[in-house]
């Protein structure tokens, strides 16, 4: 029979990993909203930039220092959550280091290199922490932080810190009543770190470091399982994400713009009306770029849930930093939240009800739109392969071509291109004209 303990162990599981799974079908849901694009070229490259960019981490050590404290946080974290399988099989079974006696002396070169790592994930944390709140770094201080975002990113700072205290604190009292010879605490020896800090609990009554151990365990694992339900409402998703984000980066020429096939048909049947039979102009395009989120691809969608809020995009941007309205970051934030309101609109009425919203205008507005100079520079600095500048190349696309909404210089350009099929206001005739002073 189970004992009572075993039973809500069993219960928070499953309750937890069922909403963990709904909520990721969500996301995945939401994603596929987006048009189809094919991308499956290249795959040995695709491979490639997923070692490299996701497990290397290859962008980060741009900066050595951050990144190997990064490094130490991403790597101790998927690392030490191997241990969270023997946790999670003694929940079950009722048992206590479980793998203590079938792994020998593996098992202890594990755990101490899971108390290494894990001191280490605090360190970075606690520097992360000061990083942001004490020295208060211009891209994490930024108005488009403001409110829950910043929050957010210190939410999950301070649960990391205080899920490796627990795994430590869970280690030292362990071993201190092994010491004491307590009923069910086989003796795994001193590890690396608790077995320094278990002496000094040796003082405690046998009754204080078993309630101590358990203690330390229970909420060990529950915060486990509340952070596994939190991620994908948060930015760190991208723990997940990145991975997939990587494989599928567009590999075109860094700049390269892509054409819409149907507005290229559009102006040479303009230019050339006799091709009107042999030119197809997709009579199911229902507009020229992008308003709302589902008239982006699957990959603008999955770039908004995979953006980590960095703000490295932010911070190497040009209109950014002279103090343009235009923020990258934000351009992928604001793409999530539409996102996820959409999906809510979907869970409410079983289908999209338009809401008279959209992206563009009521998340993303013209100016910031108008602020880009199709740089690159936030493509080139993302570490994980976002490309916010395709999300505002789209939403100009419709600006431009649905809403007639240019600025007067580009009206200009384009009147030019129109009639004198060239930016300049010259007809074609007198196009070589320039050449005559040379003769």
């Amino acid at each position: 029979m189970l004992a009572v303990s075993q039973l809500l162990f069993i219960l928070l599981a499953f309750l937890s990993i069922f909403l963990f799974i709904k909520k990721i079908k969500e996301i995945g849901r939401n994603i596929k909203l987006g048009q189809d694009e094919t991308i499956n070229d290249q795959k040995g490259k695709r491979w490639k930039n997923l070692l490299l960019l996701a497990f290397g981490q290859k962008k980060m050590f741009r900066n050595p220092l951050v990144a190997i404290l990064h490094f130490f946080v991403y790597a101790g974290f998927i690392i030490i959550n191997i241990e969270i399988l023997e946790i999670f099989l003694d929940g079950i079974l009722g048992t206590h280091r479980l793998f203590a006696n079938s792994l020998g002396s593996l098992y202890k070169v594990l755990i101490n290199s899971f108390e290494v790592l894990a001191v280490l994930v605090l360190l970075g944390c606690l520097i992360f922490v000061i990083r942001r709140n004490i020295i208060k770094l211009k891209r994490f201080v930024s108005k488009d932080l403001e409110g829950w975002p910043r929050s957010d990113a210190n939410y999950i700072l301070l649960t990391e810190i205080a899920l490796m205290s627990l795994f430590l604190t869970m280690n030292a009292t362990d071993r201190a009543l092994q010491i004491q010879e307590t009923v069910h605490y086989l003796d795994t020896g001193n590890f690396i770190i608790s077995g320094k800090l278990a002496p000094y609990l040796t003082s405690l009554s046998n009754s204080s470091l078993f309630f101590l151990e358990r203690g330390a365990w229970w909420i060990h694992i529950i915060g486990v399982f509340a952070f596994l339900n939190y991620l994908p409402y948060s930015k760190h998703l991208h723990i997940l994400l990145a991975f997939p984000n990587a494989y599928y980066a567009r590999l075109d020429a860094v700049g390269k713009m892509e054409n819409m096939p149907s507005v290229q048909n559009e102006v040479l049947i303009m230019l050339q009306p006799e091709l009107a039979s042999q030119l197809s102009t997709n009579e199911n395009l229902k507009r020229f770029g992008a308003k709302d989120v589902m008239d982006l691809s699957w990959k603008n969608l999955l770039d908004a849930y995979s953006c980590t809020e960095c703000g490295r995009c932010s911070a190497a941007c040009p209109a950014t930093q002279t103090g343009k309205l235009l923020s990258p970051r934000k351009i992928m934030m604001d793409t999530r939240d539409r996102l996820e309101e959409v999906g809510k609109n979907i869970n409410k009425n079983k289908e999209f009800s338009p809401d008279e919203k959209s992206l563009l205008h009521n998340y993303i507005t013209v100016e910031e739109l108008r602020a880009c100079t199709t740089c690159n520079a936030c493509v080139q600095e993302c570490p994980v392969s976002i490309s916010p500048l395709d999300i505002i190349l789209q939403l100009r696309r419709y600006l431009v071509m649905e809403e007639s909404n240019a600025p007067q210089e580009w009206n200009a350009m384009f009147s030019n291109v129109e009639n004198n099929f060239a930016p300049w206001k010259f007809s074609p005739e007198e196009r070589v004209e320039w050449k005559k002073d040379f003769q």
